[in-house]
């Protein structure tokens, strides 16, 4: 009788030839957006997308023709995807209104992208320590493809009057926009500005705000995007390999004056990003 030593264990012959066969090939992804021209760019997700990005902060329903205008997709198109997601539980409709709005399977979705965000919970302590120290609004925001969304905030102090939560998004013209955009390499940026939905002047915007990010690492609203509201916004590449963010500190003049956060808060700011930054992206 043959024993069992004759025989070679896996971990002395290798892997099985036939095995390895029978593994169908994983195609490696490269990082990015991608290219809405590529095969693997499936069309009808994208369209369904489209639709559910309507449903912006403070727009509570819309009716099968306003997400025709705002997508660009024909009625019938959108009649079938807001059927399709009516079903699925992404959107709610109401029969006395015709309207739609966003369903409870959403939040399953966005609850599960921020719990599984490890960069918030290495940023949390900094970002609670940097509001309690200035009393302001402590952001932690990504690009979102037209937009910035917030994946955390903190509040520093119950006064302040604009308190944008989780989830919130703010346009590309915001402090945090415009310092996403002076963080990326100047042809990836300019082929951005085309693509985006911005205001004609937001290439003059995006001048002074690359001339401030390159000579602090930082750039700055003082109450160009809401009157009155000052902030700094510093951009990092996440130490735990996530992508990049924006750190970004807001609050009303009168506890940020713009002194204040060129000196003191792009300091704190840029102390932060630096922790939380991969080695090789830090400044």
């Amino acid at each position: 009788m043959q024993s069992q030593n004759a025989f070679p264990s896996s971990s002395a012959a290798g892997p099985d030839p036939a095995v390895d066969r029978r593994r169908p090939a994983r195609r490696k992804r490269s990082d990015g957006q991608g290219d809405p021209s590529s095969p693997d760019f499936v069309d009808a997700l994208a369209r369904g997308l489209s639709v559910m990005r309507c449903f912006t902060p403070g727009v509570k329903s819309l009716g099968n023709l306003e997400l025709a205008e705002r997508t660009g997709l024909a009625k019938s198109t959108v009649s079938r995807i807001v059927y399709t997601l009516t079903t699925l539980g992404y959107l709610r409709y109401d029969h006395e209104t015709g309207r739609y709005s966003p369903g409870y399977g959403v939040l399953a979705l966005g609850f599960g992208c921020l719990a599984s965000l490890e960069v918030r919970q290495v940023a949390r302590p900094l970002m609670e320590q940097l509001a309690q120290a200035t009393g302001a609004a402590v952001a932690l925001g990504v690009f979102d493809g037209q937009f910035m969304a917030y994946v955390d905030a903190v509040h520093g102090s119950a006064a302040l009057y604009l308190r944008l939560p989780v989830g919130h998004r703010v346009g590309m013209d915001s402090t945090m926009g415009r310092t996403y955009l002076a963080s990326l390499p100047a042809d990836e940026r300019d082929a951005m500005l085309v693509k985006l939905d911005v205001a004609a002047d937001m290439p003059a915007i995006m001048r002074k705000a690359c001339q401030d990010f390159a000579a602090s690492g930082c750039c700055y609203g003082i109450g160009d995007w809401q009157p009155g509201i000052n902030a700094a916004a510093a951009p990092f590449t996440a130490i735990t390999g996530e992508g990049t963010f924006v750190l970004s500190c807001g609050g009303p003049d009168t506890i940020l004056p713009e002194p204040r956060l060129r000196s003191e808060i792009t300091a704190e700011l840029t102390d932060i990003v630096a922790k939380l930054s991969l080695p090789t992206a830090r400044r």
